[in-house]
């Protein structure tokens, strides 16, 4: 069973930075795909960025080219670099792993077996 906590969460104003991170229990991280999601209250979840185990990408149309995500395997660790933030990045972010051994990025949540608690994330002047 994977153990996934997010932290970083937090306010920030419009055109602000912020950093997410999620931790995972796993010794085998590498080995996971994994992706950040958000959902926004009265939305559905929505998928932003995806990365395969063996290092490629992929972004949700509305974040291409300000978040970057990232993992650093040796420490077990998924990040999401959002820059340039808007009012409607509002969510809670949520980090994913795939089961272990897929190795292709996914935005659908229904790849996803394992799911962190959740950070929250406020843009707001």
């Amino acid at each position: 069973q994977v153990q996934l906590v997010e932290s970083g969460g937090g306010s920030v104003q419009p055109g602000g930075s912020l950093r997410l991170s999620c931790a995972a229990s796993e010794y085998t991280f590498s080995s996971y795909s994994m992706a950040w999601f958000r959902q926004a209250p009265g939305k559905e979840r929505e998928g932003v960025a995806s990365i395969a185990s063996y290092g490629g990408t992929y972004y949700a149309d509305s974040v291409k080219g300000r978040f970057t995500i990232s993992k650093d395997n040796a420490k077990r660790t998924l990040y999401l670099r959002m820059n340039s933030l808007k009012p409607e990045d509002t969510a809670m972010y949520y980090c994913a792993a795939r089961a272990y051994g897929d190795r292709y990025y996914s935005l659908d949540e229904t790849d996803f077996r394992y799911w962190g608690q959740g950070t929250q994330v406020t843009v707001s002047s």
